[in-house]
């Protein structure tokens, strides 16, 4: 399979090539996608614009572990328009966006596992 969402080498990287440190990363990963997309739309219904950016901004520090670089740079933009409330217009879209995103890499991951016998 060819990964489109995330990046082998970056995760080999982080985890020092230990399998059981990769497996457990992609478990807190699986996790915390769920609970952030979760809390994402919350925030949103709330227009809780701050509190999103904040939200987006811990989002970030979680898919750039992934080396999903593209969502991370979006996450940052996310964040700096929630935080001052600008075009609020886009920040459905970015919610989807990381939902998507996210559940793809999770599909990639699931791959990962299953080839690496994690």
């Amino acid at each position: 399979m060819e990964y489109r969402y995330i990046n082998t080498d970056y995760l080999e990287s982080v985890s020092g090539g230990d399998n059981s440190v990769i497996a457990e990363i992609i478990e807190m990963f699986r996790e915390q996608a769920a609970e952030m997309y979760n809390e994402m739309e919350k925030l949103l219904s709330m227009n809780s614009y701050h509190h999103l950016g904040l939200l987006a901004h811990k989002a970030k520090s979680s898919v750039a572990i992934m080396g999903m670089a593209d969502l991370a740079s979006m996450l940052k933009t996310f964040e700096l328009e929630a935080k001052d409330g600008r075009n609020t217009g886009n920040y459905e879209g970015y919610v989807r966006r990381f939902r998507d995103d996210t559940n793809e890499a999770i599909k990639e991951l699931d791959d990962l596992i299953l080839t690496k016998k994690l």
